[in-house]
């Protein structure tokens, strides 16, 4: 049996995502133009913070999320008509989810070129994420 590697799901993706420049995403949030939405574990969160502002949905739990049919879902997470930006650690888990996003009907969503690292690097703050 021959699979598909995650890193050729990822290109495959790339070809039918908007990907955003961190340095353009800076903007966007500066402008109140975007919902960041961090996808990345918990324990990463914990560990290295996240972007200030930004909302968090674990991949895992991303479609069933944003979905109103389902039992999991949050109402009220994004009635707001701005962009739906995306973000992992490096970009190719939110590559992922920003392409099932547009599978699910989602049209203005896009996700981050290099992830939080790259965010970080354009100097949007991070702040610490509490445990609850």
């Amino acid at each position: 049996m021959k699979i598909k590697s995650s890193q050729d799901l990822v290109k495959e993706a790339l070809k039918n995502i908007e990907t955003l420049e961190a340095e353009k995403v800076k903007f966007l949030q500066e402008e109140g133009k975007c919902v960041l939405v961090d996808i990345r574990d918990i324990r990463e969160l914990w560990k290295e913070g996240t972007v200030k502002n930004s909302k968090h949905i674990p991949r895992g739990m991303l479609e069933f999320w944003l979905d109103p049919k389902s039992s999991y879902y949050k109402q009220g997470k994004f009635e707001e008509q701005k962009k739906m930006v995306l973000f992992c650690a490096l970009g190719f888990r939110s590559a992922l989810a920003t392409k099932s996003l547009i599978d699910m009907g989602f049209t203005n969503v896009a996700h981050v070129n290099g992830g939080f690292d790259a965010l970080k690097n354009a100097g949007l703050e991070i702040v610490e994420k509490e445990r609850k």
